[in-house]
């Protein structure tokens, strides 16, 4: 599966450091330390940091202490505690091994340039993701599937299982989260380290264009408009630490949803659909620009499944099973089955998101359920140890000290 800009110190491209062969009878060997730390993804850009280079040196002693140093883009970067832990954790895993250290240094801008090339990509991450584990993107292939209230209500509903939750509201002529939080024009405050706060509702941080024009007000702007303002909602937004940034996509497969691909490569596509076949194979289109562009499919989301009285009887207003077929044939789960009902739009509209107001809802339960399948299906991360500052000492003099893990 698919694997957030401060954030991601990533990886020097550089020569490693060979092994030297154990004499002593251990197991492992540089192979197995290498493909040990395959499993230690960066945060950011759901990479392995052996593909992205980040291993700069790996040493064994006869005793068993390994210690690997590991290239970051900045000195302070904030996720310096997770390649610590997982660096540590998996080498230690091995046979053989007795303490692991764990070391970093920092890349030249040299070194800085080669990466971005590697990467294909302007510049490497300053922060402002550093600390997002889960992006997901919410789109479909047109509009009028309610995409932006199930947006809305997923939020929500994420919070309500305890998670943080942002929303970053990309459908830029669309724009609907802002009036679907109460939030309207409000223009956020910045930072004294020049970086736009969110504006927060019902414990949701949302950003939105709809903060920066008149209310309700037309956007016209061209593909360099858009790719330059998104841009800066990822990389000069103080989203600061969240389990999951919602995307809420514009319809179709246009410019936005393309530049935020760029900009986003670690980041789920949520395909919303309604049951109707019409809306299923405009759906499927939106799962074959994801392909293109390499987002991974996490789910699709069958929403106005039926409608709901408010006495509890269900029509199928717009047919039945288009959700569970597209599912079927992107060989991707259905996450949830979403019925339309009265509150859910009038909640919409007066600012208050429908699981919070009336948690009993046909639709506002429906959505719980897929709030607690998209938890499911998102990868655990490793936990965070206190970062212990250890600057990377010259091989001959390395000690077993810094980050050790002792073996039983």
């Amino acid at each position: 599966m698919r694997r957030s800009p401060g954030r991601t110190c990533a990886a020097r491209p550089g020569p490693h450091a060979a092994l030297a062969h154990l004499e002593w009878g251990a197991v492992v060997g540089t192979e197995d330390i290498r493909s040990a730390l395959e499993v230690v993804i960066d945060p950011e850009l759901h990479r392995s940091i052996v593909e992205l280079d980040m291993v700069r040196s790996i040493d064994m002693s006869p005793n068993g202490v390994v210690d690997v140093t590991v290239s970051l883009t900045t000195p302070g970067c904030p996720i310096k505690g997770h390649f610590q832990t997982a660096v540590a954790g998996a080498v230690a895993a091995l046979d053989g091994v007795t303490h692991v250290n764990v070391y970093f240094d920092v890349l030249s801008d040299a070194q800085k340039t080669a990466l971005q090339q590697k990467l294909g990509r302007g510049s490497l991450p300053e922060g402002a993701l550093a600390q997002v584990a889960n992006v997901i993107c919410v789109g479909s292939g047109k509009g009028g599937v309610g995409k932006s209230t199930l947006t809305a209500n997923l939020a929500a509903a994420l919070i309500a299982e305890g998670k943080r939750v942002g929303i970053l509201d990309a459908d830029v002529w669309g724009y609907s989260i802002p009036r679907m939080y109460g939030l309207g024009a409000t223009r956020p405050d910045v930072s004294a380290a020049r970086k736009i706060i969110p504006l927060e509702s019902h414990g949701v941080k949302v950003m939105s264009i709809g903060f920066f024009v008149e209310e309700d007000a037309a956007v016209v702007w061209r593909g360099p408009m858009l790719h330059k303002a998104l841009t800066q909602f990822l990389q000069d937004v103080e989203w600061g630490t969240l389990d999951y940034l919602l995307v809420d996509l514009p319809p179709g497969t246009g410019d936005v949803s393309m530049t935020l691909a760029q900009l986003l490569p670690q980041a789920r596509f949520l395909i919303v659909t309604t049951p109707q076949p019409t809306a299923q194979k405009v759906a499927r289109r939106a799962a074959q620009m994801a392909a293109k562009v390499d987002l991974e499919i996490a789910g699709i989301v069958e929403n106005m499944s039926s409608f709901t009285t408010p006495a509890g009887e269900r029509f199928q207003l717009f047919g039945e099973g288009g959700g569970q077929e597209l599912a079927d044939e992107l060989d991707v789960p259905l996450l949830g089955k979403v019925p339309l009902t009265m509150p859910l739009r009038e909640q919409a509209d007066a600012g208050q998101p429908l699981v919070i107001d009336d948690p009993d809802d046909a639709a506002a339960q429906a959505i719980r359920h897929l709030a607690r399948g998209v938890i499911a299906i998102s990868p655990r991360a490793l936990p965070v140890l206190p970062v212990v500052e250890v600057s990377a000492p010259a091989a001959e003099s390395r000690k077993p000290v810094g980050m050790s893990l002792p073996m039983a």
